[in-house]
């Protein structure tokens, strides 16, 4: 780091020095290409030098040079980069004239007339957190055939686990912990889910498209919400209705038969002050494993209206009905045996493809922004947002199932068994076998509202609330009897006698909006739960020019309760009403030393609620009642370095995770009374360091890199406790944990690339990767350790630029080098059979094992 120091500053005094030289001189004229309005601080740099001028407010600009001939570049956000070529004869100036600058539609299509009404950004306070920014350019270039968690990648302390399981499979961590204790916001809304704190991606495969930037907050976050996080907070800002008329028509094709094809217009704002913008979107392809097919669309339309100057309105929909095979749990060393791309969740049915795991869902998502400029020290910017889920999975049901001699299913075998059944009706007692859907269904609607007053220039507050409400519903249907006329089910409390299910439904997106399945056509569970929150938060920031300080804090309510029509009897089937308060608080500050240099530190505690998953007791209507709010303390300590060809931070972060229950409960065989297991005193640890840093030496070369060395560790040993139905103490073991590393993601990992601009047409981007330190997942003192591994990115861009319109192209290639890659795993196997090779390891949705190589190729045209 010290070499490449005194490296970047030699070059800096070499490049002074060359400019002190500087006797040419060069002038000219930039304007809008389409009103020929002149565009004030424009960027004019002399190609490979440090001799530069802005325009003045005329458009004008004069500079010095040493060079007698070269390339002029001139840029300005929002508009093509022209470069024009000069030579000068010595002692005379080189007028280049006018030079007008077109709008790139790529870059402005995150510029909106209305509808930001975005809140927990970054920006929204002076006091800095520990973040990192995806652009909307970098989202369209590096997403291609990949899941959009893949944008993410080289952000310090973020581990994306790939989708070898199957499209919208991708899992993420950030500092260690998984999606569950990391906040997703989407337009400053939370979008975990509400009963287990979950991200399923595959619900939001339309988020590559209508994506405008993404903010990695890691670590305390700017949210002011009373959400958790644990790890950091990733807000996702979407398009809203565009400032520009126009449009453009993509089409990707990627490895595996992928395709996606969109198209997207904007009226840009008009006349009468309403603007709409919509996007449509097709896309399928086979999965880099076999068995894991994948097809979609995805749909959005806004809708804004500038009322006046004061109030802002937009409206927007979007969705991602999608469905794709999955590579289901299986050990590695199938893998060993079969291959990389393995997978055994499929076969043939009468000649046909079929496969037992399939996720089919369509959630689409609405919010309505108002934005009210009460006056210039007060604005308030509310959001009502809804959404509604439709669809679930398939699976096997019963315990019939064939294989063929290769260790796929062997439909047609299975089909035979249960046309030999009394009645070809199967239950789970005589062998018999299906394929079931298990559906998930919610509704969701909320409002976020945020109040903010300047009350002097250097000090300011907000305020605001936060209210959801959520709806959920499960339960199991038939989706294929594969020869059967029928299944009988005798469980249902509330059907004493059973019942024969007759009725199949299918595993498809767009249909499972309308499916609506009787009571009696339920083979399996049949639940909901109502969750309701309600918070309040607030912060307070001081900031001078050198100074910032902030306090920031919030208080929620959530209430949970269930209700089982399958387990209890209808009398019963209500449980009990349950309450928790949570809060947050957080406060930090910040000291411009130089304008080049910033510290700051940060520091908060969260108290968590526990989520409802864990609230009643093995998805029944018992309430656990040794759950208690979790507690998170945090702290960091960050420096930035800001100069006009090299940006770099340092981060150093502590985060402390306790009071973690998990309770499980049971029947004592000989009392019949309920006993519960609760274990306890999980503790987890996480340190590290952050370092990225983005290099400007050349106005035709970026330079940038990051790593990430974290320690993770469990400190505290786990107390196991049993107790009785009246919650009295009958036994305690501890299990030693303390010391164990904390699995799932890559505990060490760097990464470097470079973005190269050929020429005024041509780009090429490089990104190298390496993760290392990656465990299993088991909460265990002597945990499993899995190779490191490294991926290979690169990608090239060509733009072809006419009077109004351009046409690009983009190829992408990734390719991983390394043994094992993989989101989750689990060692008790192995730790049981002592086999350190891995092999009775296993393994989630998320495989590489090998290497792996994917590409994809873009065409746009922009109009």
């Amino acid at each position: 780091m010290r070499n490449f120091r005194h490296l970047l500053m030699t070059l800096t005094m070499l490049l002074l020095g060359a400019a002190s030289f500087a006797q040419e001189t060069i002038s000219g004229k930039v304007v809008d290409g389409q009103d020929n309005l002149p565009l004030m601080a424009a960027n004019v740099v002399v190609r490979g030098t440090a001799d530069g001028a802005t325009t003045n407010d005329d458009g004008s600009f004069t500079l010095k040079t040493s060079k007698t001939s070269g390339d002029v570049i001139i840029s300005f956000i929002g508009y093509e980069t022209r470069v024009i070529p000069f030579t000068i004869t010595p002692g005379q100036t080189f007028n280049v004239g006018e030079i007008k600058l077109m709008i790139d539609a790529e870059e402005l299509d995150a510029v909106v007339i209305v509808g930001s009404g975005v809140i927990d950004m970054e920006e929204d306070r002076k006091t800095p957190v520990a973040v990192s920014k995806i652009s909307y350019k970098e989202i369209q270039q590096k997403s291609g055939s990949q899941d959009f968690p893949e944008v993410m990648k080289n952000t310090p302390s973020v581990y994306v686990a790939s989708q070898a399981g199957g499209f919208g499979d991708s899992k993420v961590y950030v500092r260690g912990f998984d999606q569950t204790n990391t906040a997703f916001l989407l337009n400053g809304q939370p979008i975990n889910g509400m009963e287990d704190g979950n991200m399923y991606w595959s619900n939001w495969s339309g988020m590559t498209d209508v994506a405008s930037s993404v903010q990695v907050q890691r670590g305390l976050g700017s949210s002011k919400l009373a959400i958790s996080s644990v790890g950091g907070t990733v807000n996702i800002v979407t398009k809203a209705t565009q400032l520009r008329q126009g449009g453009f028509a993509q089409s990707t094709v990627g490895n595996n038969n992928f395709m996606k094809n969109t198209v997207s217009y904007n009226t840009g704002m008009m006349e009468n002050g309403w603007g709409f913008s919509a996007l449509l979107t097709k896309w399928s392809g086979d999965g880099y494993n076999r068995g894991t097919y994948g097809e979609g669309q995805n749909y959005f339309v806004s809708v804004g209206y500038k009322a006046n100057e004061k109030h802002l309105f937009n409206f927007l929909i979007f969705g991602a009905p999608q469905q794709h095979d999955q590579n289901f749990t299986k050990r590695i060393s199938d893998y060993l045996v079969h291959g990389r791309k393995y997978n055994n969740n499929y076969g043939y049915y009468n000649g046909d493809y079929m496969t037992e795991r399939r996720n089919y869902y369509h959630k689409p998502v609405a919010n309505f922004n108002w934005d009210f400029n009460i006056n210039d020290a007060m604005q308030l910017s509310t959001v009502l947002y809804a959404s509604w889920g439709r669809g679930g999975g398939t699976g096997n049901w019963g315990s019939g199932r064939v294989r063929t001699a290769d260790g796929h299913v062997d439909f047609d075998a299975i089909s035979g068994n249960n046309s030999a059944l009394p009645g070809a009706i199967g239950s789970l007692s005589n062998g018999g076998y299906a394929i079931r859907n298990s559906v998930n269904n919610h509704a969701w609607y909320g409002v976020v509202s945020n109040f903010n007053h300047k009350l002097t220039d250097e000090l300011s507050y907000n305020a605001g609330i936060d209210l959801r409400t959520y709806k959920g519903d499960h339960y199991r249907t038939i989706n294929h009897f594969l020869g059967l006329n029928g299944w009988e089910t005798t469980d249902n409390a509330q059907y004493p006698g059973g019942y024969i299910v007759t009725d199949a439904f299918s595993a498809k997106p767009w249909s499972s909006l309308f499916d609506k399945a009787d009571d009696n056509q339920k083979v399996n569970y049949d639940y909901s739960e109502r969750i309701s929150y309600g918070g309040v938060f607030g912060q307070v920031e001081y900031a001078t020019d050198n100074f910032s300080a902030y306090v920031q804090g919030a208080v929620s309510n959530q209430s949970h309760v269930r209700w089982d029509r399958f387990g209890y009897v209808e009398a019963e089937e209500e449980s009990a009403k349950v309450n928790n308060t949570g809060f947050n608080i957080k406060g930090g500050a910040s000291y411009v030393i130089t304008p080049n240099h910033t510290v700051f530190v940060n520091a908060g505690h969260y108290s968590r609620q526990p989520y409802h998953d864990n609230i009643y007791l093995n998805y029944g209507n018992d309430v656990n009642p040794l759950t208690k709010n979790e507690k998170v303390t945090g702290f960091e300590a960050g420096y930035r370095f800001r100069s006009t060809y090299f940006d770099a931070n340092l981060n150093l972060y502590s985060t402390q995770w306790k009071d973690r229950v998990t309770t499980t409960s049971d029947g004592d065989e000989a009392t019949g009374d309920r006993v519960y297991f609760n274990n306890s005193g999980v503790v987890q640890l996480h340190k590290g360091v952050e370092i990225d840093f983005m290099a400007h030496p050349f106005t035709f070369l970026d330079v940038r890199g990051f790593g990430s060395f974290g320690d993770w560790t469990y400190d505290d040993n786990i107390y196991q406790r049993t107790f009785d139905q009246d919650q009295n103490l009958t036994e305690e073991e501890v299990i030693d944990v303390k010391g164990g590393k904390v699995g799932g993601g890559a505990q060490t990992t760097y990464g470097f690339g470079l973005v190269y601009k050929a020429t005024q047409r041509l780009s090429v981007d490089v990104d190298w990767r390496n993760y290392d330190n990656l465990y299993s997942t088991a909460v265990v003192k002597n945990n499993i350790e899995l190779p490191s591994y490294d991926i290979f990115d690169a990608g090239a861009t060509y733009k072809i630029n006419f009077t109004e319109t351009s046409l690009s192209f983009r190829l992408n290639v990734n390719n991983l080098f390394g043994e094992v890659y993989m989101s989750e795993m689990t060692s008790a196997r192995a730790v049981e059979d002592g086999d350190e090779s891995y092999k009775g390891i296993n393994t989630s949705n998320n495989v590489f094992f090998g290497n792996g190589t994917t590409w994809n190729f873009a065409m746009r045209f922009n109009f």
